[in-house]
Order: C-alpha cells, then sequence, then structure tokens
C-alpha cells in the first residue's frame, strides 16, 4: 500500500506542470487526498471492516468532493486532477496511469448486484465532466474527451467525444509516420499532425499531407519508367524547401497585412477629415 502511495504522488509531477513539491502536492491537492483515503479505505474493504472503510470514504468526500468507493479496484500512479464532483463506483476497475478530470463519472446504469461500472484498462485518460457508464470497457489508452457520455466498449488507442460518444481518430501507425516523412521532406512542422482531437484545419492537413504523399509516389513511378526509356530528365533534383523560407514567407505575408491595415486606417482618416471640412 505504502509503495502505491508513493508512486501516486511521485506521477502528480509527471501530469500536472503546476506541481512544485511533495509538500505541496501532500498539503493542497484534494485528488491526492482522496487516492491517499482510498487506499487505507480500500484496505480495510478488503480486511472486512466495511462500515468504518464507507465511513473513511464518507469523510474523504466531504473533505475532497471526490467520491470512491473503497470496493473499487484501482492500480498503480493513479492521478485526479482538480478532482471536484468526481464520482466511481464500487465494481469500477481502474488500470495503472489512469488520470481523471473534475466532474467525471465512472457509474452504473443497473440497479442490480454484481458488476455494474465500468473498466479503465492502463494509460486512460478521462476528461472533465465526462460520463462513462454501465459495465464496459475503456481499452488501452483511450480517450474520453470533456462532457462525453459512453455507454460502450472503446477500442484502444481511440479518443472519444460528444453525446451519445463516438470515435473520432482511430490509430494509424504507418499512415502518421508517413504524413510526419512528408511533412519534414517539405520543411513544415504541423501541429495538428499527432492531434487527436476533431480540429477540421488539422484534418484539412492531414488530408492534404495524404495527397501530397499520393502525388509523389505517382510522380517517383513515372520517373523511374522514363528513366528505363532512357530520359534524364528527372535525375536533376528539386530545390530544398528551407523552414526559414516558409517563416519568410509568412513575415512577408504578415507584412503586406499591415501595409492595407495602415493605408485602410488613412483612408477612413481623410473621410473623417473631409466630412468635418464639409
Amino acid at each position: 500500500m505504502f509503495r502505491r502511495i508513493r508512486q501516486d504522488v511521485a506521477c502528480v509531477f509527471e501530469r500536472d506542470p503546476a506541481a512544485r513539491n511533495t509538500f505541496e502536492v501532500l498539503t493542497t491537492y484534494p485528488g491526492v487526498h482522496a487516492i491517499l483515503h482510498y487506499r487505507l479505505a480500500n484496505w480495510l474493504w478488503l480486511k472486512g471492516f466495511k462500515w468504518l472503510a464507507r465511513l473513511l470514504s464518507t469523510f474523504s468526500r466531504w473533505m475532497t468532493g471526490i467520491e470512491i468507493h473503497p470496493g473499487a479496484t484501482i492500480g498503480d500512479r493513479f492521478f485526479i486532477d482538480h478532482g471536484m464532483g468526481v464520482v466511481v463506483g464500487e465494481t469500477a476497475e481502474i488500470g495503472n496511469d489512469c488520470t481523471l478530470y473534475h466532474g467525471v463519472t465512472l457509474g452504473g446504469t443497473s440497479w442490480n448486484k454484481g458488476k455494474r461500472h465500468p473498466t479503465l484498462r492502463d494509460g486512460v485518460v478521462v476528461g472533465a465532466g465526462a460520463k462513462v457508464l454501465g459495465p464496459i470497457t475503456v481499452n488501452e489508452g483511450a480517450r474520453i474527451g470533456s462532457n462525453a457520455v459512453v455507454t460502450k466498449e472503446v477500442p484502444a488507442g481511440v479518443s472519444v467525444v460528444g453525446i451519445p460518444g463516438r470515435i473520432v481518430r482511430k490509430p494509424d501507425p504507418e499512415q502518421d509516420k508517413r504524413r510526419k516523412d512528408i511533412a519534414e521532406k517539405i520543411g513544415f512542422d504541423a501541429y495538428g499532425m499527432a492531434d487527436e482531437m476533431p480540429d477540421p484545419v488539422a484534418r484539412s492537413l492531414n488530408n492534404l499531407m495524404d495527397h501530397m504523399l499520393a502525388v509523389d509516389g505517382k510522380i517517383n513511378n513515372i520517373c523511374k519508367s522514363l528513366h528505363k526509356l532512357g530520359d534524364t530528365s528527372c535525375d536533376e533534383a528539386l530545390p530544398e524547401l528551407k523552414a526559414s523560407h516558409v517563416e519568410c514567407l509568412a513575415d512577408k505575408k504578415q507584412d503586406s497585412i499591415k501595409e492595407e491595415s495602415t493605408k485602410d486606417e488613412a483612408v477612413k482618416g481623410d473621410c473623417i477629415n473631409k466630412s468635418t471640412d464639409s
């Protein structure tokens, strides 16, 4: 139990940049307080002191605003950020390295005894206000978006958003690698390339990258065919596009925008002066 407590405290520094030192974490983080209370309450629950365990969990709820049933099963390095309003049911199971944000509910959809709460596998992140309901499984590395309502099993490594929850991105390591290669080739660093949320701009950039990759492949095939026929026009290397060129173009664009805005302001000023003179 003490080993798990040390790990629970240590993982805060990995997932919260605001954490400065161990003393601050132990004295000011309600999520850590709730986990410490749960570890003791769970030990009492397993030893048969169920009323005492429930009493401790009730005290923890009053102190932190976080309700974790002592019968729940929680793995190592569990982190609750902010924490207010988090509810974890009796038959919930949480794996290692999981993170919950404030307002999360791991609840049941039945009044029958037995398994009625969700199971979170290792590395799952559940965003603020999300509701994961019923005896379902959220598999390894999945992410539940803020305020999503999830009632069906979630595959590993995907992101789920909305009401009801829907998958917005399935992992494709090969496609991600191809996109990264083409981005590096043209000197473009797309912040959205690894983003798992349904950002329309990032999606458009990804589609452009896929199209450029397909065109690049066709051009390479054409060059190979021409080379077999004795044509050497494709042997010339393409000019390298450096990141500095992209930045230069961006600076020129910003300068032109500033010039246009300055001209507009001057025109407006002339109009105002003419109206005043008249």
